[in-house]
């Protein structure tokens, strides 16, 4: 017979538990490469840090950690198009500016 205050029953729970620590979401970090270098890209990286905690706390250890790497690394991806991007207009419009004054004379 089963009885209910015996030790060594366990008891189940609706949130099963995860295999370790919760990872990190790296949603600050891809909110901030999202506004402020590459849109697109950061904006994928939101999706995956949106989905770091949703399957932590479903029980999915492993898809949180897979979340949360690619979290990581779209939001490395749009903060490094971000900075070349924002370099490369830069570098043009000193050129063009340098164009312009030399026209001008």
């Amino acid at each position: 017979m089963n009885n209910p205050y015996d030790a060594s029953t366990t008891v189940q729970s609706g949130n099963p538990q995860a295999a370790g620590p919760k990872p990190e979401n790296y949603l600050v970090q891809s909110i901030l490469a999202t506004l402020c270098c590459c849109l697109p890209f950061g904006i994928v990286a939101i999706v995956y840090s949106a989905q770091v905690d949703s399957k932590y706390n479903g029980g999915d250890y492993s898809g949180a950690v897979a979340a949360s790497n690619n979290a990581k690394k779209w939001g490395w991806i749009s903060f490094g198009l971000g900075l070349v991007i924002n370099i490369l207009v830069f570098i043009v419009q000193v050129m063009a500016t340098v164009a312009a004054s030399g026209a001008g004379m």
